[in-house]
């Protein structure tokens, strides 16, 4: 990438910082109630894009995206150690929605903004051409990274993982699990996950760092 597309990049990121949409100007539904602090790692030279979710609580108050015990579970999933993980020459990580969306009457994370997708996600993908891989970790990634290679499931859609890598190509998508704790009992009753998935994942990850 060039000197001026890295400038883009820059003046991109900065962007996204100054974003306050889902506060001041919602689209969809209610106004977000709290501060917007967004959480969105471009890269003009990683090859490997982590598309996640959404920040929950410790990320809103670092800043650092996967910074909590769902992040530790997804590193041992990629193979790879925390200061390469935060490697933005090898790692962009840039989630569905930018903000942490709050929460739902039961103390759950509500899902990813729905103005942010489609305000930055077009833009964000053409500005980061180096990309090789997509890790679409959780169901709202999937949906925008897949389309209609998504199943009805979550479920679904990861066991359909091979043909999903192969019809993504020249930029392959893999379909992962968000790695939240409810994941332990969901990978005990899918074996398969484990035994023949984060094989290919771990070797995917490694040929592109």
């Amino acid at each position: 990438m060039d000197l001026e597309a890295s400038q883009k990049l820059l003046l991109l990121e900065r962007r996204i910082s100054a974003c306050r949409l889902c506060r001041d100007a919602p689209k969809m539904g209610s106004r977000l109630p709290h501060e917007p602090r967004p959480v969105a790692w471009l890269s003009s030279k990683a090859r490997i894009l982590i598309a996640g979710q959404a920040p929950g609580t410790k990320v809103h108050a670092s800043g650092i995206p996967f910074d909590d015990r769902s992040g530790d579970r997804l590193r041992s999933w990629l193979g790879v150690s925390r200061e390469a993980f935060y490697d933005r020459n090898l790692f962009a990580i840039v989630p569905m929605g930018f903000c942490f969306p709050g929460q739902d009457e039961k103390g759950g994370d509500l899902p990813p903004r729905r103005e942010c997708a489609p305000t930055w996600r077009e833009e964000v993908m053409g500005a980061m051409p180096q990309v090789e891989l997509i890790l679409a970790v959780g169901q709202y990634a999937q949906a925008w990274h897949l389309g209609r290679l998504k199943q009805r499931t979550l479920t679904d859609t990861v066991a359909n993982w091979r043909e999903i890598h192969a019809k993504t190509k020249p930029v392959p998508v893999l379909p992962l699990p968000h790695p939240s704790w409810r994941t332990i009992g969901w990978a005990r009753k899918n074996p398969w996950f484990e035994r023949e998935l984060l094989p290919f994942l771990r070797k995917e990850v490694s040929v592109r760092m």
